[in-house]
């Protein structure tokens, strides 16, 4: 299996949209924004189907669903690259604090929030 290669794949991102002359729409809210559609639109595949279905997405879907996100990645990384954001040093902290926000014996099969539980 191939591993990614983020930064690469910003650079690509960023050749794409200077070619283009996009680099001027890409904001952090027009990106932010558009992010928000691309996840919308991998919801709407989903919207209507009960659990089994949604467990089990025909060939349609799983095509669907790939170009959905693919888009929410390359957007999340074009965002990313905008602002400055190291996306692997921000998922390595997230899940620091997610750790010691969520300790296994208090999370563990529970699906409720850290701030929802009844000490």
């Amino acid at each position: 299996m191939k591993i990614m290669n983020i930064s690469e794949i910003q650079n690509q991102l960023k050749k794409f949209a200077i070619e283009r002359d996009w680099e001027q729409f890409h904001t952090p809210k027009n990106l932010a924004m558009a992010l928000s559609v691309e996840a919308s639109e991998l919801v709407e595949i989903f919207q209507w189907l009960n659990v089994e279905e949604s467990n089990s997405p025909d060939q349609r879907q799983i095509e669907k669903v790939n170009n959905e996100v693919a888009d929410i990645a390359m957007y999340l990384l074009r965002f990313c690259s905008v602002l400055g954001i190291d996306l692997e040093k921000a998922i390595e902290s997230k899940l620091e604090r997610n750790a010691a926000k969520y300790p296994v014996d208090l999370s563990k099969g529970n699906a409720q929030k850290y701030n929802q539980r009844g000490e």
